[in-house]
């Protein structure tokens, strides 16, 4: 009888063993989908990293393309501005149309640009009508 029940415990054992293993192998499996589908997100991830990356430089060296062509606009226009200067400077009939323009702006009449800038009364009412329309 002792023999019988050391048997049955013996197979209670077994049956207890087998039962735990498939457990575990489930709860295993279980685990490596998971692993695997954490893994496939951590790529996706990686992929998707690098390509905002990419795109960030590719801005970055628009940006820095955009900003060397305004600063070569700028000092175009500076020189365009020295030799607009330059010429008002050297021709003194220039800079009496432009006193006379500034004069228009400011709203003075015809009288006044004559006796100001001295210019006959028919270009004074020509800078007048021509400045103002525009």
């Amino acid at each position: 009888m002792a023999e019988e029940i050391l048997i049955g415990t013996a197979l209670v054992f077994v049956v207890l063993s087998i039962g735990s293993v498939v457990l575990i192998s489930k709860q295993a499996k279980k685990l490596r989908a998971k692993v695997e589908a954490l893994t496939i997100l951590v790529k996706d991830g990686d992929k998707q990293r690098e390509a905002v990356k990419r795109e960030l430089q590719e801005l970055r060296s628009g940006t820095i393309g955009v900003g060397r062509r305004v600063l070569e606009l700028e000092k175009k226009l500076q020189q365009q501005d020295a030799k607009l200067e330059e010429t008002n400077q050297q021709d003194p009939q220039a800079r009496l149309y432009s006193r006379a323009m500034k004069m228009v702006d400011l709203g003075a009449g015809i009288d006044e640009l004559i006796q100001e800038c001295e210019l006959p009364k028919a270009e004074a009412e020509l800078l007048i009508r021509l400045h103002r329309k525009s």
